[in-house]
């Protein structure tokens, strides 16, 4: 058979399967992609996006191809490739937790007050303190919320247009990284809460859990924290300086 036949029976069993002919050029630029996203996300301390990972791939290489690639490679490694909403980063995977110990490292509990306060935010956000004071029945102290946004899982997303302007909050990044979420809609719902035993049977019929709101975009209803606002906080000082 000459090297034209066989380039032929090539083609033709390209088509019958559905494939693209070999392109020796996109191969190796999918090839350099993969390393590039693997790089980045390696040597970077924080998540790192989408886009920043986009604007250093090769053209016409889309990036959120090469991140689920690269997260399929790295499934079954003792490290995985981990989506935390548009971020990505490198963890351990979750069933070696168990080797992976920091002797050191002082382990500190939520107290009931603050798992009940972080989950009204999670699933209600965005919501104002005296909304999560009206779901809890009882006033929430500003050190509850004070711990919570020190271990960096809730924020100041905005401010209600309503009487007041009471200032919304919502959780952050690293509160879906550290609970190993990719996105607030994959928070437990009402069959799975019961499953884990963190509600009892007998819970009222119109009992219901919210579905969360999976946007940093502020809502029709709250406005934008402007520096005087956060003045107005205590997370800035007179002048614009952060306090420490």
């Amino acid at each position: 058979m000459s090297g034209s036949d066989q380039n032929d029976v090539i083609d033709d069993q390209d088509f019958e399967t559905g494939k693209a002919p070999t392109d020796p050029q996109r191969a190796f630029d999918e090839r350099e992609a993969l390393r590039i996203a693997e790089a980045l996300v390696f040597a970077s301390a924080e998540p790192v996006s989408t886009h920043f990972i986009s604007e250093r791939l090769p053209r016409d290489i889309d990036a959120a191809t090469i991140l689920h690639r690269l997260k399929d490679d790295y499934a079954s490694r003792g490290v995985n490739l981990v989506q935390v909403d548009d971020y990505w980063a490198f963890r351990t995977a979750a069933d070696l937790s168990f080797a992976i110990r920091n002797e050191e490292i002082e382990v500190k509990k939520l107290s009931r007050a603050a798992l009940e306060v972080l989950s009204i935010i999670a699933y209600h956000q965005p919501v104002t303190r005296a909304e999560i004071e009206d779901i809890r029945g009882v006033q929430t102290s500003r050190g509850t919320l004070d711990v919570l946004m020190e271990a960096g899982w809730v924020r100041f997303r905005g401010r209600r247009r309503s009487p007041g302007r009471p200032v919304t909050l919502g959780t952050t990044r690293d509160f879906l990284d550290h609970f190993g979420l990719e996105e607030l809609r994959d928070l437990p719902g009402l069959e799975e809460l019961k499953g884990a035993g963190l509600l009892s049977g007998r819970i009222p019929s119109n009992f219901n859990i919210p579905l969360p709101f999976g946007s940093d975009d502020l809502t029709e209803d709250e406005d934008p924290i402007t520096q005087l606002d956060l003045e107005e906080l205590g997370l800035l000082t007179p002048g614009g300086e952060a306090e420490e």
